[in-house]
């Protein structure tokens, strides 16, 4: 991740120079979110944002190694929280519930880190700009395999198990990603794009994982009705 994992206020203020260095960071991912929501991923170059900033190509580079790593940039950020709630988690709670806890519990402290950066409206039009183009949404799921990897890494070790050798963490964070996965795809196909649409569709999305896996989906009309020949 790009953000240095501490709690906040544990490391004193930046200096004059770091802090700059922030804000120009900050200020290439507003204006590259600003652009692709705009004009879309593949119409919009390094060289737009880098102008939107008034700073050359080669200063962009000095913060991001690509178009794609500055789109992303923000969903980065929540992938950080929910780790480190995953982390927080007591560890009397069932896997599952732990990751389930971890995503709804962070909403806010995430929705916090995102609005620091940039408006959380803009933030949500870019999510349906992943979903809608294929570069970013490839690259979005392959850093969605990292950050399975690491879950499923941070399960084992609080369950005590071998990631290696029990299947039982990667089988969970699966599961659980794939949840998310439709949670983000119902709510991008939607009409409401709004951060609250979203985390209730996530909620909701969740509280099914149980019954959907455990189980018999058929009401007794259709365990009553004839096989079909």
């Amino acid at each position: 991740m790009d953000t240095v994992r501490t709690a906040v206020g544990a490391l004193p203020r930046p200096g004059l120079r770091e802090r700059k260095k922030q804000q120009t960071r900050d200020a290439l991912v507003r204006a590259a979110l600003d652009l692709i929501v705009t004009r879309g991923y593949d119409g919009t170059t390094v060289d737009d944002i880098a102008a939107a900033v008034d700073v050359s190509q080669r200063t962009f580079f000095r913060y991001f190694a690509s178009k794609e790593e500055v789109a992303l940039f923000v969903p980065g950020l929540a992938e950080q929280r929910i780790t480190e709630a995953v982390r927080a988690r007591p560890r009397d709670e069932a896997p599952l519930e732990a990751l389930r806890r971890a995503v709804l519990d962070s909403w806010d402290a995430i929705g916090e880190a995102v609005g620091r950066l940039v408006p959380m409206e803009l933030h949500m039009r870019v999510y349906r700009v992943i979903e809608s183009t294929p570069a970013l949404l490839a690259a979005h799921l392959r850093r969605s395999a990292e950050l399975e990897e690491e879950l499923a890494a941070i399960i084992a070790e609080r369950e005590g198990v071998d990631v290696d050798s029990d299947p039982r963490p990667r089988i969970l964070v699966a599961a659980f990603g794939g949840v998310i996965r439709v949670a983000e795809r119902l709510w991008s196909a939607g009409d409401d794009l709004s951060e609250e649409a979203l985390r209730e569709l996530m909620r909701t999305c969740l509280d099914h994982v149980g019954p959907a896996l455990a189980t018999n989906w058929r009401t007794d009309a259709s365990l009553n009705r004839p096989h079909q020949t």
